[in-house]
């Protein structure tokens, strides 16, 4: 008695096959779907942040964190910053732009624009969730172009985000300024700890040293 043999034929290979290839597109395809959301994103935080400085400068004839009548505009639950002393109202945002100090104009920066209604988040200084964070979960933050992060950016006023990847700086800098990493008004660098105090070389896309690796993540400031 002869025994049938079982098996998959060609044809039904070449159907698994291809339901394969379509899963795998897409699921390629919704990766890529979600990276260019992600870009959006870090692009928004860095176009918003401008708004609330205009919004507040027309409002109040001053800039938020350096506002020597919060408490006026803005009521009892402002903070007045301190530090450093006697400077606030001079028409800067001092401090680092990853400043943690609540004493400080560039860390006061969020609460005033809350505040005023201009930004979402907490007012208290002290919540956990006060410094805002971007698609990654990297803080944001925003100083005076006096004594820029990164060397050679130049600009009346400085937003870094931080702990973002290579490949998304570089997608970043296309989409808002000259694709180079290095140059113009957006430049990435290194991520720093809290309260950076000198300028940093900013890294390039292009190939010099010393130069962006993709799948590093990196802090990108924008000037303006």
């Amino acid at each position: 008695m002869k025994t049938r043999q079982t098996g998959f034929t060609l044809v039904e290979i070449a159907i698994v096959l291809v339901i394969i290839g379509l899963l795998l597109g897409g699921v390629l395809k919704g990766q890529e779907l979600i990276n260019s959301a992600k870009v959006k994103n870090f692009a928004n935080d860095f176009r918003t942040i401008p708004l609330f400085i205009y919004g507040y400068q027309d409002k109040y004839k001053a800039l938020p964190g350096d506002d020597k009548l919060a408490t006026d505009h803005l009521g009892a639950t402002a903070t007045l910053a301190t530090t450093p002393d006697k400077k606030q109202g001079n028409g800067v945002i001092d401090g680092a732009w990853n400043s943690s100090a609540n004493t400080e104009e560039t860390y006061l920066f969020w609460q005033h624009v809350r505040l005023a209604g201009f930004a979402p988040g907490p007012t208290d200084t002290k919540n956990p969730d006060y410094i805002p964070k971007n698609a990654d979960g990297g803080i944001i933050g925003i100083t005076s172009g006096v004594n820029p992060p990164i060397k050679d950016l130049r600009g009346t006023y400085i937003v870094c985000s931080e702990g973002i990847l290579g490949r998304f700086a570089k997608q970043l800098d296309t989409m808002m300024d000259d694709g180079n990493t290095a140059t113009g008004s957006m430049m990435a660098m290194s991520n720093q700890s809290a309260n950076q105090t000198t300028s940093q070389t900013a890294i390039t896309s292009t190939g010099t040293s010393p130069t962006l690796n993709e799948a590093d993540s990196y802090t990108v400031c924008l000037a303006f």
